[in-house]
């Protein structure tokens, strides 16, 4: 989620309104996947980014009109950067510097946007060939998020201009800002290279290093963190609620292998589970409204994730929102409740790509309304 120091060169920014004018063309000639093809709620669904070999999660700007989003598309690097797109014009750039790891972007208030970067790390051009070198060989693994420690938090102005925000050992990332913009929450495993561990907790770093992240919150501006969990098992991709009272965000087990949607008070008290589905539900996202969250579930099938919603409080079962096999995740709706992106492999590229559609409000409340009441089990 990180933004780059260098900035964008002047040959990039040539290019890269080559292909955005290209990226807008094909978003008006993509075609449109109808809500009765296996969209619930959402409508003239269309792929919006095409190009690199994947990409995804993306959010947007306070006024709707720009998405941030990450992309594997940079020559020589093989790892995610941070793009902008301008849903107006097609026009887009590149926010981090090209350079090293960068996850998880987020628009402030103001108009900075929030991701974390590893550009800053002595090994990373070492990193990116190694990387080049497995992918060249033709061995495959499977998708793995790595929580390279050397993540941190930057902020990007609109002219390029980055602020680092932590600098403490372990992986800070998955940062999001309150809706009045003075707060950031994000998760960090820094407390696992803050203290002595016994033999069994380094091992179980070495093995699992997620098994460590908490949440996390700080001022806008950096400055110290308070930690707001403590369970076992990983903690992260936290937003605000609309209100900015709560929290919204995803708990795994110990095993790593069953995650729910939670809520919390952003003291970290008053936390509260929503979902009970025994698989993997993550990436909550609030309805600009407060009244639902919008999630990513593989209930139907290890590889099969869909988009549910639940109502704020949890108190009603879930209601599915697509039906087609494959990947649909990390769903987000504009601020306006009205459009909803999310990242999904059902058109054309390798990977994932970035899909918009109109959202029915109105519609996913009376779902919500009508779904029987949730048979609460132990938090």
């Amino acid at each position: 989620m990180i933004r780059g120091a260098r900035g964008t060169s002047s040959g990039s920014s040539k290019s890269l309104k080559k292909t955005s004018c290209l990226a807008l063309f094909c978003l008006l000639a993509a075609p449109v996947w109808a809500a009765e093809e296996g969209d619930r709620f959402i409508s003239g669904a269309r792929q919006l980014t095409f190009e690199g070999r994947r990409a995804g999660e993306g959010y947007f700007s306070p006024d709707g009109t720009r998405l941030v989003f990450q992309s594997e598309r940079e020559p020589g690097n093989p790892f995610y950067q941070i793009y902008e797109l301008d849903l107006t014009t097609g026009d887009g750039r590149r926010v981090s510097p090209g350079a090293g790891k960068t996850t998880c972007a987020f628009f402030s208030l103001g108009g900075d946007i929030l991701f974390s970067s590893t550009h800053h790390d002595p090994r990373t051009e070492e990193l990116q060939k190694e990387e080049l070198e497995f992918r060249a060989s033709g061995r495959e693994r499977r998708y793995a998020w790595d929580y390279d420690p050397e993540m941190d938090l930057y902020a990007a102005d609109a002219k390029g201009k980055l602020r680092r925000l932590t600098d403490e050992r372990g992986y800070d990332a998955e940062g999001s800002y309150s809706p009045d913009g003075r707060w950031i929450v994000f998760a960090s495993n820094r407390q696992a290279y803050e203290r002595e561990l016994s033999e069994d907790e380094r091992k179980q770093l070495d093995v699992d290093p997620a098994f460590f992240a908490e949440l996390y919150i700080m001022p806008a501006d950096g400055g110290a963190a308070r930690r707001l969990t403590s369970a076992d098992g990983y903690d992260g991709g936290p937003f605000f609620t609309p209100d900015g009272e709560r929290v919204v965000w995803r708990r795994f087990d110990g095993a790593g292998l069953i995650a729910d949607i939670w809520t919390m008070k952003t003291d970290g008290t008053d936390a509260r589970q929503l979902t009970d589905f025994k698989s993997m539900s993550w990436a909550p996202y609030p309805h600009p409204s407060g009244e639902y969250f919008i999630f990513t579930t593989n209930k139907h099938g290890f590889e099969n994730f869909e988009l549910f919603i639940v109502d704020a409080a949890g108190s009603k079962d879930p209601v599915r929102v697509t039906f087609i096999d494959g990947f649909d995740g990390l769903p987000v709706f504009a601020p306006n409740g009205e459009r909803i992106a999310w990242t999904v492999k059902r058109g054309s590229g390798d990977g994932g790509q970035l899909w918009l559609g109109r959202w029915d409000h109105a519609a996913a409340l009376a779902a919500i309304e009508q779904a029987p009441a949730r048979a609460k089990g132990k938090p």
